[in-house]
């Protein structure tokens, strides 16, 4: 039922000539009984919920709908030739490109979009330069929030998984989760692909295959700590996330304290560069930077890397996206400093300005971000242009949250419970921000599974989604980031009470937490600001209605209250 629904959608969602007609999937079961068929009613967008037929029966169903329902008449040629512009998620990509398919055939080519494509051939086109004239050159790749960087940086990979090749490649992440999904996503489907040949593949191998080329930067960075004179066997090496790289300081404390290394005194920038620069004849390497998603403490930015190029490595060829230099990237001062480098060169294909995480509203980013820096009429404005194609609403019910998304989605479409990993005083609500999840069950497995994002019964944080995506998300909001009068402030939860946040740098990293949990949603979300309890003294009413207050005043749509009742007053 959820595979003829989900054929309907991707119609709808992604085939030019399908966006207005009325669209019927209909589920012919080999087998089923004839029964007084049920005729369902369309949704707003003209899809209708699949109908189940028996095979003598689907003359009936067409002859009864094609009455009953009226439409444009629609030209088959015409229609066959419309484009297909699909929007993948970064996991059905990750799978079409390892599959062989070019970034071109995945991915948006409307006038709305940016085409990825134009990045990948200019990185295609500096990595053979680089080759070709025996140089050694970094990329620092920028984008909006879902612009596609992780997708740019798997394409660059998946084209050279050779390890013979001169040009092999290898894609690393800090992103714990976001490593263990994709190797486990592509060995699945691996080992799927062979069956449908015939063939049997052991999952062991498949993964084997996959961590050759998608590997967690700290295991790369072990392996050139072996040898310090010896080459990666890389002369390509993509780094998703390079702002989270880490500073000086963690680096060195973490050599000492795990490694035995006390000597250590390089930043994790510093340091990778240094293994790329072993290679005798040339090395690229490309960083995918995102603004505002340093979520964590010792994650060094994108300045240490620039700083680190300009100090110490002015042999090597430079190609930055002219968007570094605005705030939200944090390169001010370095970008200042590296005008004085011998070879840099600026190029506007190196940023990707439009997030295609939403295929029905690319301005979700900035309206996020408005909403953050708190600027209420670039919001509300952002927002009255958002609503007609993507749904965002306002609930103090968990309870009324989960139904919501639940009733939104359609077919396998993916829905979760998702909240800041400082959340700590949400556990009335059954949300435990301590309990372990395991990310690649969470966003693989499906319905039958209590352990995927289906059940709503585990909430991920930051830490599981960054550089993820669900269709439809949940999002739980806690004190520890509450709305004041002209500000923010910023809260964690310690032994029994509540403790200000005061150093700048852990505040821009809970602002950056929202940053990330609101820009999941590829079709909508629903924010769930909870109701306060002035009998417990950390879940004070006051803590919670400033947000809700200030979110209400954006013009969020609030769900009706007669929900059902939350887990803590059953």
């Amino acid at each position: 039922m959820d595979q003829a629904w989900d054929y309907a959608l991707d119609l709808k969602n992604f085939h030019r000539t399908s966006h207005a007609a009325l669209l019927v999937p209909i589920l012919i079961a080999t087998n089923a009984r004839v029964r007084r068929l049920q005729y369902p009613q369309p949704a707003n967008d003209g899809v209708f919920p699949p109908l189940s037929v028996a095979p003598s029966q689907l003359t009936e169903a067409i002859s009864f709908l094609v009455k009953r329902f009226t439409g444009e008449l629609l030209d088959g040629p015409t229609w066959e030739a419309g484009p297909y512009s699909p929007t993948p998620t970064i996991v059905e990509a990750a799978r079409a490109l390892y599959a062989g398919h070019a970034v071109e055939s995945i991915s948006r080519s409307d006038a709305g979009a940016t085409n990825l494509s134009v990045t990948s051939k200019y990185l295609s086109g500096v990595i053979d330069d680089a080759r070709n004239r025996r140089t050694k050159v970094i990329c620092l790749l920028t984008g909006v929030p879902g612009a596609g960087k992780t997708l740019v940086g798997l394409d660059i990979a998946t084209n050279h998984m050779d390890p013979a090749n001169e040009l092999y490649s290898v894609f690393l992440s800090g992103n714990g989760p976001l490593v263990a999904i994709l190797r486990e996503a592509l060995a699945r489907d691996q080992v799927d692909r062979e069956k449908a040949l015939g063939r049997t593949l052991r999952k062991g191998e498949a993964r084997r295959r996959v961590e050759s080329f998608i590997q967690n930067v700290h295991h790369f960075r072990d392996d050139c700590l072996a040898d310090l004179l010896l080459p990666p066997p890389e002369h390509v090496t993509i780094f998703d996330e390079a702002q989270r790289a880490w500073t000086k300081e963690k680096t060195s404390a973490f050599m000492k304290q795990k490694k035995g290394r006390a000597d250590f005194d390089m930043s994790e920038p510093d340091f990778l560069i240094s293994c790329m620069d072993r290679h005798e004849d040339w090395a690229v390497i490309l960083c995918l930077v995102g603004g505002g998603q340093e979520i964590n403490t010792g994650e060094a930015g994108i300045s240490e890397w620039i700083e680190t190029l300009r100090s110490k490595y002015r042999e090597w060829h430079v190609h930055l996206s002219p968007r570094l230099s605005e705030a939200e990237y944090g390169a001010g001062l370095a970008m200042t400093q590296l005008v004085r480098h011998p070879h840099v060169v600026w190029n506007e294909a190196l940023h990707l300005s439009v997030s295609r995480r939403s295929f029905r509203a690319e301005r979700v980013s900035d309206w996020v971000k408005f909403v953050l820096d708190l600027e209420m009429e670039a919001s509300r404005t952002t927002l009255s242009a958002l609503l007609p194609r993507y749904p965002i609403c306002l609930t103090r019910s968990v309870a009324a949250g989960k139904r919501w998304v639940k009733d939104m989605a359609r077919g396998s479409e993916r829905y979760g419970l998702i909240v800041s990993s400082q959340a700590q005083r949400l556990k009335p609500h059954a949300i435990d921000v301590r309990a372990p999840l395991d990310p690649v069950h969470w966003f693989l497995d499906d319905k039958l599974d209590v352990r995927s994002s289906y059940y709503l019964e585990d909430a991920a944080t930051e830490f599981h989604v960054q550089g993820l995506e669900l269709d439809w998300t949940c999002v739980v909001w806690d004190a520890d980031f509450r709305a004041g009068k002209q500000t923010w402030d910023h809260w964690s939860f310690v032994g029994d009470r509540w403790q200000r946040i005061l150093k700048k740098d852990r505040q821009a990293y809970l602002k950056n937490a929202y940053r990330v949990l609101l820009t999941r949603a590829r079709q909508g979300m629903v924010i769930v600001v909870p109701e306060g309890d002035d009998s417990d003294p950390t879940r004070n009413a006051e803590f919670f209605d400033a947000t809700f207050d200030y979110l209400k005043d954006l013009g969020i749509p609030t769900l009706p209250q007669h929900a059902a009742p939350d887990v803590a007053s059953i």
